[in-house]
Order: C-alpha cells, then structure tokens, then sequence
C-alpha cells in the first residue's frame, strides 16, 4: 500500500477553544458504530449524557441542542467526550476532522479540507509549492493521476498567470470553461442547501455586482499574493480530480477547480468593494464558507459539478 500526503499535512493541529468557525456546529455530526457501541457502555453521570445525547436512529449521531451545536461543545469551546474521555474515545468523524481521504486499489491520498479556518491558514498561507509526500510502494499504473501531476506542475508555474495557468488546466482535461458561464453558475448555487448565514450574505454581495474599477484596485491589492490562488487550485486538483471516473467528469472535476478559485476570486472582490478591505483572514474566511457549503455537501457538490459537465 501506499500512503500519498500533501507536505503540509502534518503540520496541522485543531486550535480548539481559539477556533472562531467551531466544526461542532451547522451539521451532523455521525458515530461510528464502534463508538456508539462504546459510549452506550460507559457508566456514571457522563455516561447518561452519552446516553441522552447519542441516537441510533437512522446513521448513529449526536442530538444538537436547539443552537444546533452539539451537546458536548462546552462554553469554552472544547470538547467534553475529549476531556472526559481522553482523544482515543472521539468518534471517527471528530478524529479525522478536517482530513479527507481518497482510496484507490493500492494508494490511500490524505489531505487538509478548506472547510477547517486553520487548515485553511496552512494550505492558503504556503509560499512555496507544494509538494507530495509518498510513502510505500506502488505497483499500479494510473493515467489520470499522471495526468494530474502534470496538470499540478503547470499550475505551479509561476511564469505564467493564474488565469494562463487556468486556461492550460482546462486544455489539457479537455473541460469546458466555467469562466464564460460564471452568471448561469452563480444561479445554481443560490439553489443549492444552505448552511451558514454568512454563506447568504456573502451571496447578496456578490449579486449586488462590482464595477472594474473595483476589480481593478482589487488586483492591485492581491498583486503580491497570487500564491494563494495558485494553492487553492492545487488543492482543488488535489482533492478532486484523482476520483473522477471517466473523461467527462475529468472536464467537469477540471472545471470545478478553475470554478472554485474564479468564485472565491469574485466574492473577495465583492467583500473588497463592501468593506474596504481584504486580508488573508478574509481570504480563508471566504474560502472555509465555500469549502463548507459545496466540498461538503455530497448533494450540493454533486450538483456542481453536473452543471460543469
């Protein structure tokens, strides 16, 4: 087996109680059916907590309280399963948060999702290009990730412009480009489930539209930090083209990438337009919301990326 990682992978580590955007919050959150068989085990006042907050119903999951927060979220902002009983005994789910995984025949990708503001700091704020740390040994040939190390050096080619990297993206996954249909792509993403308020709000902005003039000082602002763009598209390649399935969802995972930056581009020029500014913050802010209302959302993913076939 081989084990692939970006090589910032390590370096993360949950900031807990100083973590603003809690991943405790806004959804469900699952137990894995070891877990919940452990919980419903465990004696004491803790233990019928567990009991109370913990259902089997459907797919095993804490019950949020009326906040949608989950019940063992404290008011400082840690975790009382964590506290009470030790990391080991988190469910699967809060252990591997923000992590995703991608398993082929005998290679296992792992990576830092966007959704998570620290991971976001690690994967936005790298200056330098990434690259893959590969462990183990693998013996199956695989022309799509060969084609997606390519297409990852030619993103990484800072000679070139973002949207000159884009176009040479597109070209060599034979995609249709997502760029010439951004108003029809903003409209099906106002349809799509909602899960932060932030999320709408940033929406309103970028409908309320923005004149080149802004687009203009806004280019001159981000003039030396286009490392951030050229990071979120190898993320975006990274995470997501590797498990297409055929060449048409090849264009489609292509263009969901040059999609993904284009849009986190547009709404960093609308929030600039509002405010006044935009600091890296603001960046991984924009970034998480969008990381966390389409990558994790099976349905709303999905979705997107049907519309970029």
């Amino acid at each position: 087996m081989q084990y692939v990682y970006p090589d910032y992978y390590k370096e993360f580590k949950c900031i807990a109680g100083d973590c603003k955007h809690t991943c405790c919050q806004g959804w469900e959150v699952d137990i894995d059916k070891e877990t919940y068989h452990y919980y419903h085990n465990i004696r004491g006042e803790f233990g019928k907590k567990l009991k109370k907050y913990t259902t089997k119903k459907g797919i095993p999951h804490f019950i949020m309280d009326e906040h949608d927060r989950c019940p063992f979220l404290n008011k400082d902002g840690l975790c009382d399963v964590f506290i009470e009983l030790g990391e080991e005994h988190l469910c699967q789910i809060c252990t591997e948060h923000p992590r995703f995984k991608n398993k082929y025949d005998d290679r296992l990708e792992t990576g830092l999702g966007l959704c998570c503001e620290e991971a976001g700091r690690i994967i936005l704020g790298r200056k330098e290009p990434v690259k893959l740390v590969i462990e183990g040994e693998s013996y199956a040939e695989d022309e799509l990730l060969d084609l997606r190390d390519e297409v990852t050096l030619v993103l990484q080619d800072r000679s070139l412009s973002i949207d000159q990297r884009m176009d040479k993206l597109l070209a060599m996954c034979k995609a249709k480009d997502p760029r010439k249909k951004m108003a029809e792509l903003m409209q099906a993403v106002v349809f799509l489930e909602r899960m932060d308020e932030k999320w709408t709000e940033l929406l309103n902005m970028l409908f309320a539209g923005y004149s080149d003039r802004d687009e203009e000082n806004f280019n001159t602002l981000m003039q030396d930090r286009q490392t951030e763009y050229e990071q979120l598209l190898v993320y975006f390649v990274y995470r997501h083209l590797g498990i297409a399935f055929d060449e048409i969802d090849i264009g489609a995972r292509a263009a969901f990438a040059v999609f993904g930056c284009t849009f986190i581009r547009n709404m960093g020029i609308a929030f600039y337009k509002n405010f006044g500014h935009f600091d890296f913050e603001d960046q991984v802010e924009i970034a998480r919301l969008f990381s966390a209302e389409i990558e994790y959302s099976e349905e709303n993913l999905e979705a997107m990326i049907e519309e970029l076939e």
